[in-house]
């Protein structure tokens, strides 16, 4: 009979691994605690977003109005949202600085 314990053992390294990934609220709309942090952070590089989206879901007035309601930035409401949808997905972001952002 074979030794199936090396298998096992990487099964629970596995395990414990995703046992230790953040997991999700009931809500896929709260914000992820890393990306509330690199919002927070003002000194974090910001770089333009620009892609045609359609005119009738009226997104430049939902979030002017969001953003008179609660008083966060436009960007940072479009960060959140884009962040959640993404996470929700399965494409987290990998946060550390790539080789063309290090100064």
């Amino acid at each position: 009979m074979p030794d199936h314990s090396p298998y096992a053992r990487r099964l629970r390294e596995v395990a414990d691994a995703l046992d230790a990934e953040f997991q999700p609220t009931d809500d896929a709309l709260t914000p992820h605690p890393d990306t509330l942090n690199v919002i927070k952070d003002r000194h974090t590089k910001r770089g333009q977003l620009n892609h045609a989206v359609p005119e009738v879901l009226q997104f430049q007035r939902r979030i002017r109005r969001c953003n008179a309601d609660t008083d966060i930035p436009h960007g940072d409401i479009v960060a959140l949202a884009l962040d959640a949808w993404l996470r929700a997905k399965g494409y987290p972001p990998g946060l550390a600085p790539t080789e063309t952002e290090t100064p």
